[in-house]
């Protein structure tokens, strides 16, 4: 009988130190997001974008960014109106992937179209590409304001076709 229990203890406490062990945080995937402190907060104000017809279009936009999951992810929530009309409705998750060490960023709009797209922090400016010929920037100005362009790339050189400037929210 003295085996069984042993044996039941023994595998009590493995199964312990099993589930310990994955609640505890990646650190350095908390690292990596936390190297994104400066876009978390609640922002709003304003900004354009170029329509395929080539008419700019103005726009209110607040973004709501926080930390996730122990900071190992950031959410980030975004919502634009044009008089007083919700015109984009968007949600992304910033992640870190272990393997590579490169940023994740998954988008979701409220039409369905979702991707998980590259994404790079250099020198406190974070980019993401929804693909090889467009690029987003989003960066914290000198008046503390988040700064956001989007450009196209034609024909190797980039074109911006959006703009968004957000303060901080007290």
């Amino acid at each position: 009988m003295k085996p069984v229990i042993f044996l039941f203890f023994f595998g009590f406490i493995a199964l312990q130190n099993l589930q310990a062990q994955s609640f505890e945080t990646d650190l350095e995937t908390q690292s990596k997001i936390v190297d994104l402190y400066f876009i978390i907060g609640e922002w709003e104000g304003n900004g354009w974008r170029i329509s395929p017809d080539g008419v700019k279009h103005s726009f209110e936009q607040t973004e709501k960014v926080q930390y996730k999951l122990d900071s190992t992810a950031i959410l980030i929530e975004g919502k634009g109106y044009t008089d007083g009309k919700l015109i984009h409705n968007a949600m992304a998750i910033i992640t870190s992937n272990k393997e590579t060490g490169e940023y994740e960023f998954q988008s979701y709009l409220q039409n369905g179209m979702k991707g998980n797209f590259k994404a790079e922090l250099k020198d406190d400016v974070f980019y993401w590409y929804p693909n090889q010929n467009v690029r987003y920037i989003i960066s914290i100005d000198e008046e503390g304001r988040w700064y956001e362009k989007g450009e196209f790339n034609r024909q190797g050189e980039w074109m911006q076709f959006f703009e968004m400037t957000l303060s901080k929210n007290s």
